[in-house]
């Protein structure tokens, strides 16, 4: 019995005490289809023209000849985010985009790593970023501050934000199956419809989100170079 509106987001399937409900990760490799290896195929002519969309405005973005492999990176994150909230669509598979132990896992080491970069590196160019351009000299300490946290919190609002749009339609869905069966018959089929745009909907919040995350995390990786 479920004591707690959140514990269908708790990772709680378990075989000899190991949790499996992570495997979710990594099985969307499994549901590749062979006809992706194949040259060409209809899937990797699809794929490719994603990723060169992807990757041109990604050097958009970056505005930097020194960072060529960045968007290769950033592709790889978006495909894997991508790919996760898709797959917890489907009945049964666990979410693990729906919690901060995946969301913070991959913006809190990307962030840390921009930032030890740029200080090391291009150590000026981070302190002009601490001071907008036009700034009264009166409020340049208070700036300072303002910029070193909101510069700080940007990891966790990454997560936080993909971790609360996965949750946030899978929790309405949750709600709305679970008063199925004390519907009389004639609303029934009103709440299929209704999870049916649902479905449909959250498919959509999927693909932005995982383009939300990689987009961002490409601004925030702009300003170190």
């Amino acid at each position: 019995m479920m004591t707690n509106l959140f514990s269908v987001f708790d990772p709680s399937t378990t075989i000899f005490n190991l949790s499996i409900n992570w495997l979710s990760t990594f099985i969307g490799f499994m549901l590749i289809p062979y006809s992706y290896w194949l040259m060409p195929s209809r899937h990797q002519i699809i794929w490719n023209k994603i990723m060169l969309t992807l990757h041109n405005e990604f050097k958009i973005l970056l505005k930097s000849s020194s960072s060529k492999g960045m968007t290769l990176l950033l592709i790889t994150l978006f495909a894997l985010i991508l790919l996760n909230n898709l797959l917890g669509l489907f009945p049964y598979i666990f979410t693990s985009t729906s919690h901060l132990t995946l969301t913070l896992t991959l913006s809190l080491p990307m962030w840390l790593s921009f930032m030890i970069f740029g200080w090391l590196n291009q150590t000026q160019h981070m302190f002009t970023h601490l001071v907008p351009q036009g700034t009264p000299t009166v409020l340049i300490p208070f700036m300072v501050c303002i910029e070193t946290i909101s510069n700080i919190i940007r990891p966790g609002t990454l997560a936080i934000r993909l971790t609360a749009n996965m949750i946030a339609g899978h929790l309405l869905m949750t709600l709305m199956g679970n008063t199925g069966p004390t519907m009389p018959t004639i609303l029934i089929s009103i709440l299929i419809i209704s999870q049916i745009l649902l479905i449909v909907l959250e498919t959509a919040v999927a693909m932005i989100q995982a383009y939300v995350f990689t987009i961002l995390t490409t601004l925030y990786s702009s300003e170190v170079y």
